[in-house]
């Protein structure tokens, strides 16, 4: 449900807008070289074959294999559970990976985050079973969906101290399945490492509208509790008892779940896919304590309520669309358009597409009234996604800030705004 939700236009995630297109490239001429290495390559070689029979990027077939690759995490997290705690602990961390609401939300977009969950929970599997080598394997392949996967040599060591031949060997296949998946990340060793550092760069320096947010302990604890809900304290007491236990399993997943946080207090743009990973082991962990399965059962139908909620919203048409409707009925083709980044694509309008702020980067020069009328543009497209995040961290954005304003003052030539029946951020469009 919630599925088709934007579409023709990629609304759910702006990252939708670069990984669908470049996986289409690749089978219309463009080649198994993405250029572009912000990202590994393993996602966009899987949507790739599934894109070969689209005239245009489909994202609907995106969705629909991330539908599957997040079923597939399920099993994956019935499978950890089961083998680290029995069938109880299987029952719990599978319910809990089926119901978590940043798990769903993510499962119907075409991003990489549910890949990386679902290699981080096969590679986990894998620890607990004692089988160091095929993690290793799977451990590059998670690392393959998304440069974090490379946390879990960090558990993968743990479990494997002492077992220095073993260790070598798995060590020496993630790194043979990272080449086999990302090959010109490897070929490009450079430009990669560069790609990578800037967007590690970019979120560590925050983004707009975290600029308020909580220390990232916090902000990530919240994010936890969001798609948990109260099972995330049952999960939290197994972790305490597995940091008490020597059990191989116990081991495997404390290690990681600590690595991996330890991982995100570094970042000050405290995005809720980030917590992904965590997700099945928590869960499992939660299955840990067997004589409180039956209330963590019943307190994971909390966040499964909140998923529910969150799909129904994703039935309701975005005022984006409308917004684009009126466009295309109102204005002359070839008009000059200002538009936010989160608006659609106008296409048969001149359109200058305004940069999204960011902190500790050079002002957008566009986002200036006098500077759009100079440049002939006619419209300016803006939307409360937007505009409430820039005014609600004024002294960070003090020339967004001056813009929305002095639009403010303009002729308001078309609005649209959510109800019963849109979703979305409001639109607003202004003539110049």
């Amino acid at each position: 449900m919630g599925i088709q939700y934007g579409l023709p236009f990629p609304l759910l995630n702006p990252d939708e807008r670069t990984i669908v297109p470049r996986a289409w490239a690749m089978v219309h001429g463009g080649g198994l070289d993405p250029h572009s290495f912000e990202s590994p390559s393993l996602v966009l070689y899987v949507l790739a074959p599934f894109q070969a029979w689209a005239d245009a990027p489909s994202y609907l077939v995106a969705r629909l294999t991330m539908v599957v690759l997040a079923l597939a995490g399920v099993a994956a997290a019935w499978w950890l559970g089961h083998r680290a705690y029995g069938l109880v602990g299987a029952l719990v961390a599978a319910a809990a990976t089926a119901v978590e609401t940043t798990h769903v939300a993510y499962s119907r977009m075409g991003v990489t985050d549910v890949p990386l969950t679902l290699g981080v929970t096969v590679a986990l599997a894998l620890m607990v079973s004692g089988r160091i080598e095929l993690a290793g394997l799977a451990v590059g392949l998670a690392a393959s969906a998304k440069y974090p996967g490379l946390l879990l040599l960090a558990p993968l060591v743990a479990v494997a101290w002492g077992r220095w031949r073993r260790l070598a060997v798995g060590t020496a296949l993630a790194v043979l399945s990272f080449a086999a998946t990302s090959p010109y990340a490897v070929l490009h060793l450079d430009q990669a490492a560069g790609d990578a550092w800037r967007a590690e760069e970019a979120v560590r320096g925050g983004w707009l509208g975290f600029e308020h947010d909580h220390a990232a302990p916090a902000a990530f604890v919240e994010r936890l509790w969001d798609g948990l809900g109260p099972a995330l304290i049952l999960a939290a007491a197994g972790l305490v008892v597995a940091l008490a236990r020597h059990h191989r399993a116990d081991l495997a997943l404390a290690v990681f779940v600590l690595a991996y946080f330890a991982g995100l207090l570094m970042l000050d743009a405290h995005f809720d896919r980030y917590v992904l990973p965590l997700v099945p082991a928590l869960g499992a962990l939660a299955g840990r304590l067997r004589s409180l399965a039956p209330v963590t059962l019943l307190l994971l139908v909390v966040p499964l309520t909140w998923a529910i909620r969150d799909a129904h919203d994703l039935t309701r048409t975005d005022g984006r669309i409308v917004a684009h409707r009126w466009v295309e009925r109102n204005l002359p083709r070839g008009t000059a358009l200002a538009a936010d980044p989160s608006t659609p694509d106008f296409d048969g309008f001149r359109v200058l597409h305004l940069r999204l702020p960011r902190p500790g980067e050079p002002r957008d020069p566009n986002r200036d009234v006098d500077r759009l009328r100079d440049q002939g543009i006619g419209y300016v497209v803006v939307t409360g996604e937007v505009e409430e995040r820039v005014l609600a961290a004024a002294d960070d954005y003090p020339r967004e800030t001056r813009f929305y304003s002095d639009l403010r003052r303009l002729e308001r030539v078309y609005s649209v705004h959510p109800h019963r029946k849109l979703a979305g951020p409001w639109v607003e469009i202004y003539r110049l």
